[in-house]
């Protein structure tokens, strides 16, 4: 199960394009995700008038592997192919039509950071009902991402709520017997003085015991 535990990727990369255009680019988004255990699809998308795609199996995965020169095991070198897909230095290179304002062709350059290993990811273009029917699933997928996230933070939020509650019920517990702790120190402290003065003056004798030593 090498993509079983897979989860979707959404990123904008930076888009380099040199050619003048009469209208200027919108931004792209990219979606990563896995169909099935066995395969990665990429797409970018505009949302308007530009798609592409790019499908990886495991043997293709595996062949970048060995073009790009990565070392270590499997599970390193997904690693590294996702933290490139996320990197905020991943770019969308377009070159342009020579004969039109379009565009020719795409591809993703995508590095974990400066100066480690670039994969290069060239895309398809897709057109009519396949474009819309990735931006469609792109779109599903990023809604449903965004109810899992503000799930997530509902929860942590009622966590966060238990917490302090438990915390505020800690500290009034610990204020009373403070207070406690106080009145039975201040009540400890009269008695011994009331025992002090006790013993310091000794007994006293009635008016009747002392009018009878005068007598003698």
């Amino acid at each position: 199960m090498v993509f079983e535990d897979f989860e979707p990727i959404f990123a904008e990369p930076k888009v380099d394009f040199s050619a003048h255009r009469s209208c200027p680019l919108s931004s792209f988004l990219l979606h990563a995700y896995a169909p099935d255990t066995s395969h990665i699809v990429i797409h970018v998308t505009d949302f308007h008038s530009h798609t592409w795609e790019a499908r990886f199996s495991v043997p293709l995965l595996e062949d970048i592997r060995d073009i790009i020169g990565i070392g270590g095991s499997w599970s390193e070198f997904v690693d590294y192919f996702v933290a490139s897909l996320k990197s905020e230095d991943l770019k969308l290179v377009l070159e342009a039509n020579s004969s039109s304002d379009g565009i020719s062709n795409a591809k993703l350059v995508a590095q974990k950071s400066k100066g480690m290993p670039l994969i290069t990811i060239p895309l398809t273009k897709l057109v009519d009902s396949t474009a819309n029917e990735a931006i469609s699933n792109i779109s599903s997928r990023l809604f449903k991402a965004y109810k899992n996230i503000k799930r997530s933070l509902v929860e942590e939020q009622e966590r966060t709520s238990r917490l302090t509650n438990i915390v505020e019920a800690e500290k009034e517990r610990n204020e009373t017997l403070h207070q406690q702790l106080e009145h039975r120190h201040k009540f400890q402290k009269i008695s011994d003085l009331e025992k002090v003065g006790v013993s310091t003056n000794g007994p006293q004798n009635s008016p009747e015991e002392n009018s009878k030593t005068c007598e003698v």
